[in-house]
């Protein structure tokens, strides 16, 4: 080869080689982007008479409705980890629990009827920053639209939110009472871990959540501390304080305020079992019975037991609901029992399961009831990828 074709040669591979060293370092090192996807797809069928009775809603065209698939969550969310210390979630979550209604618009002397939007609805679940090591080692802020303290320790020792959410974050979908919480919501959180043997969090938040805007100049304050004594043993204590605005029954001088006060506990000494439990009560200063406050509250115990890992798993728990404090024959419970099953992936799992209520009167819940339990099958399809 002669000289100017050496150094012809030298050029295009110098010119060549650090791009392709480049190429294969981004190739072979962790992206700090991540893209996931969660579905959750029921098929649902009643296995007494025509369907649960005592939860039916009064009008016929929103009846619950038996032999059925039902998407009920969709979420699709991306990570950046931008450097060491900080991060960026954007989660984008979807269902059609409040579909679009039809709307008469006016023209005139004419008008025009649309029909209503049954599609699912993408909305903005999270977006916030977090960072790390704020201020002092061990320290992390977020701020933006966050998760709240309220719901996640629970929810990652049951592990099955594609089945059923936890006690209070399910409260109004069993009992149809409303409890003023969120799962996300507007605001900033500061969590330190002392150890691993004891961590405290604070959070303030609009307290509109995430799906509304803020209405008044009052915010949510949020605390939880966990301790775990020993290894496989914690306990978490939670509360929520917000001020409320009057009403003609509770004018500004009495100031109105509503409080949760939660405790978990959890139990993960023996190897694949997991075992929790979660009790809560809920303070409205609205929440009246001819006059008289009354308290709403609850507690759950669940399970599960690993029997092969991304392969089968069992899980059971038990709910007790307590919608008025002055009216325990609305109190009513709730069984849940299924299997968890990847047969090719884990990424796709099937999780049959029954949901067994119970309650204590079932009239009380429809003026027709002619018995006082409910049992709902559902094969719920989990995709996670």
């Amino acid at each position: 080869m002669t000289k100017p074709r050496k150094l012809a040669l030298a050029l295009v591979l110098g010119a060549l080689v650090p791009p392709l060293v480049s190429l294969m370092a981004q190739t072979t090192t962790p992206s700090p982007q991540t893209f996931t996807t969660t579905i959750y797809l029921d098929y649902r069928y009643y296995l007494n008479n025509a369907g649960p009775l005592t939860l039916k809603p009064s009008s016929p065209t929103t009846a619950y409705l038996s032999n059925q698939f039902v998407f009920r969550r969709a979420y699709f969310t991306y990570e950046n980890k931008i450097n060491d210390n900080l991060k960026l979630r954007f989660r984008i979550d979807a269902d059609n629990t409040a579909n679009i209604t039809g709307l008469n618009v006016n023209f005139g002397s004419s008008s025009v009827t649309t029909s209503k939007d049954d599609k699912l609805r993408p909305f903005i679940k999270h977006l916030y920053l977090e960072y790390s090591n704020f201020l002092v080692p061990k320290l992390v802020a977020n701020v933006g639209m966050i998760e709240t303290l309220t719901f996640k320790p629970a929810e990652e020792r049951w592990g099955y939110r594609s089945v059923a959410k936890t006690l209070l974050d399910g409260y109004k979908d069993i009992t149809k009472k409303d409890i003023l919480t969120s799962s996300a919501d507007l605001g900033a959180t500061l969590k330190y871990s002392f150890a691993k043997y004891f961590r405290l969090a604070a959070g303030v938040y609009n307290g509109t959540h995430y799906s509304h805007a803020e209405n008044d100049q009052f915010k949510e304050i949020e605390l939880q501390a966990q301790i775990t004594p020993i290894a496989g043993l914690s306990f978490v204590g939670y509360m929520d304080y917000e001020r409320r605005l009057p009403t003609a029954a509770l004018p500004a001088e009495t100031s109105p305020a509503t409080a949760i006060y939660k405790l978990d506990a959890f139990f993960e000494m023996v190897k694949d079992l997991v075992i929790g439990g979660e009790w809560f009560v809920y303070k409205n200063d609205l929440n009246q019975t001819d006059g008289v406050k009354y308290d709403v509250g609850g507690w759950s115990v669940f399970s599960r037991y690993t029997v092969d890992p991304d392969k089968l798993a069992l899980f059971g728990r038990y709910d007790s609901y307590m919608p008025n404090g002055l009216d325990r024959d609305l109190d009513m419970s709730l069984v849940i029992a299924g299997l968890d099953w990847a047969p090719y992936h884990k990424s796709w799992r099937l999780q049959p399961n029954v949901w067994f209520y119970t309650y204590k009167d079932g009239t009380r819940y429809n003026a027709a009831a002619t018995k006082n339990c409910d049992i709902v099958f559902n094969l719920t399809f989990f995709l996670s990828f």
